[in-house]
């Protein structure tokens, strides 16, 4: 992986010019990342194309969250018509792998919900909604591209419809500032002091706050044993003192990112050659039918019940081999 054309001149401009440039890191999207030393001083640089990306919300973003006191990283420099950022380092040191090798989890988990109840107390930034459009735009990717990979044809208009007999309880009644990818291998422990630094928010949007808690306790990456998600709901129910309400939009907003990461990861595979992503789906699956278990999904499960046949709930490509 090598920078793109106009990141030296960019870098150059900014006083990095004699800095090394080396790969960092890719995603699902079109965004790559490398790492920039000079010295003692080190800097990440986002590559971010246009028009597949936009840098612009990002930036907004990441200086939201500077201004109400959440770490995320510095914009040091913008280039916005190369989609070209230069970030303040935050580091190598993620949840993700400090919980796998420490295995002190509720102590960091209990302080990645401690920052959620934290951007709770805030109004929600500047930001478009996340309604009920938005939510079934998203759940359909289920049956837009899982369906077909595991070659079901899907009851499309009944799966539409038992969604709108759930989402009313996951509309906010005052939407807060929702990250929507909140999860371990997002959060850097920054410091000495391990401060939770923040990565990967330019798609936020104004919604249900618990959206922030499935991203964190569904993760599609990383097991998370059902004694931590509870003991995780706890404390933030505690905390901010919501009850059964915000349990029901929680696992109504759990089932549907569940089905939407579905989808994602089997787009990935067939549109966009990415194939080691369809390998996270049982997970994925381990964690809807957990939530489809809950009586406020009973419309939802029914139509998986009636659509989607246990045998074909997995990994897409092991399926259909």
């Amino acid at each position: 992986m090598i920078p793109p054309p106009g990141a030296l001149p960019f870098l150059d401009a900014l006083g990095w010019g004699a800095a090394t440039v080396s790969p960092l890191a890719g995603d699902a999207s079109f965004r790559r990342y490398f790492r920039v030393v000079d010295g003692e001083r080190t800097a990440v640089l986002m590559d971010a194309p246009p028009p597949q990306e936009d840098t612009r919300p990002f930036v907004a973003m990441a200086r939201w969250l500077d201004e109400r006191g959440f770490l995320a990283p510095a914009i040091l420099g913008l280039d916005e018509a190369q989609g070209l950022v230069l970030l303040g380092d935050l580091g190598d040191v993620r949840l993700r792998e400090t919980a796998d090798t420490e295995g002190d989890e509720l102590a960091l988990y209990g302080d990645a919900i401690d920052l959620l109840v934290d951007l709770a107390t805030h109004p929600a930034g500047p930001l478009q909604p996340y309604d009920r459009a938005v939510m079934q735009r998203e759940a359909a990717l289920f049956v837009e591209w899982y369906c077909p990979a595991v070659g079901i044809v899907p009851d499309v208009a009944g799966y539409t419809a038992a969604w709108n007999a759930v989402l009313d309880h996951a509309l906010a009644a005052e939407p807060v500032t929702v990250l929507r990818d909140y999860h371990a291998e997002n959060l850097m422990l920054v410091g000495s002091a391990r401060r939770l630094g923040l990565l990967d928010f330019q798609d936020a949007l104004a919604g249900h706050p618990a959206y922030d808690l499935v991203s964190l306790l569904q993760d599609a990456r990383r097991d998370v044993d059902p004694s931590i998600e509870q003991a995780m709901l706890a404390r933030y129910m505690g905390a901010t003192g919501v009850g059964d309400d915000f349990l029901r939009a929680y696992h109504v907003l759990g089932a549907q990112r569940n089905a939407k990461i579905l989808g994602i990861f089997a787009r990935l595979w067939k549109r966009d050659g990415k194939p080691r992503y369809v390998g996270l789906c049982p997970r994925v699956w381990a964690y809807l039918e957990r939530d489809l278990s809950e009586p406020v999904l009973a419309p939802v499960a029914r139509w998986f019940d009636e659509n989607l046949p246990p045998e074909l709930r997995g990994d897409p490509l092991e399926l259909t081999r």
